[in-house]
């Protein structure tokens, strides 16, 4: 499955920018990018400026070379496979979200990841392989990430949790720190990575040829989330929950292709 990135290099800007509440004007004249204020609005609208781009990145505490290669379309990750993850990607509206699906091949029992906006492709999944699908982890509420929750839940009698930051209703909530679960020889452990929604977690998944680490809308490839609760914990729980994790660790966000830790300290402009 080819998925694209989910943020262009006028994306990352304009996260950036609303994280940290700069105006137009401001940003203008903090990244002295003239001569004219329009050569900020062009970027945003997706026109690339070599200078420009040069200049912006250290104003918004971007890597400017991180940011020029998203906007030359010269940074995609690597394919990325493991045995025991499969990923779905489902239309919801005007864009795609993904949600996942873990399995213990020795006990045939698995875990979904978010739901997407559509159960039938996990479903059909689950009975083409034999699993029984016993737990339910949601990444964070809102609307796209949970959109076909009630038709995953009546297909079986899986067990769903919520952070209690951030609870779904209906389902079992949990706090990060004294929560942890076996899936099989597996093991699940949430991260909290707050910012994007007040609850946003990431599940850890070890037993499997390579950890997992299953962000929701924390991290994409090349991008974050939006930074719609706080920017500054937003970053910091990036850095702190999932790029701490090995080098070969497998990102699972909610958006976009697969990455790995490696491949986002390397090329993530938000991390320079």
């Amino acid at each position: 499955m080819s998925i694209p990135l989910e943020d262009t290099f006028s994306d990352v800007i304009s996260k950036s920018q609303a994280g940290q509440k700069y105006t137009d004007r401001a940003l203008f004249l903090r990244a002295a990018i003239g001569p004219y204020e329009d050569t900020l609005r062009a970027l945003k609208a997706g026109e690339f400026h070599h200078t420009a781009l040069l200049k912006l990145g250290p104003a918004l505490k971007l890597d400017a070379k991180r940011l020029i290669a998203l906007a030359k379309n010269e940074y995609a990750p690597k394919p990325v496979e493991v045995d025991g993850l499969a990923q779905f990607n489902t239309p919801h509206g005007d864009y795609h979200v993904n949600a996942y699906v873990v399995w213990d091949a020795a006990s045939k029992t698995a875990a979904a990841f978010d739901t997407g906006a559509d159960a039938k492709p996990i479903l059909e999944f689950l009975k083409s392989k034999g699993l029984t699908l016993t737990h339910i982890f949601l990444t964070h509420t809102h609307v796209d990430h949970v959109a076909a929750l009630d038709a995953l839940q009546a297909a079986g009698s899986p067990q769903v949790f919520s952070n209690a930051r951030e609870a779904q209703a209906g389902t079992t909530t949990f706090e990060v720190g004294s929560a942890k679960w076996n899936l099989g020889a597996l093991t699940i452990e949430p991260r909290l990575t707050r910012g994007h929604s007040e609850g946003g977690t990431t599940y850890v998944v070890t037993g499997l040829s390579r950890t997992l680490a299953i962000s929701g809308d924390a991290i994409f490839a090349g991008s974050i989330g939006g930074p719609n609760v706080s920017y500054a914990d937003a970053l910091e729980g990036i850095r702190t929950q999932i790029l701490s994790l090995p080098d070969n660790t497998v990102i699972c966000p909610g958006h976009g292709p697969l990455t790995t830790v490696g491949e986002e300290k390397v090329n993530n402009p938000f991390f320079p």
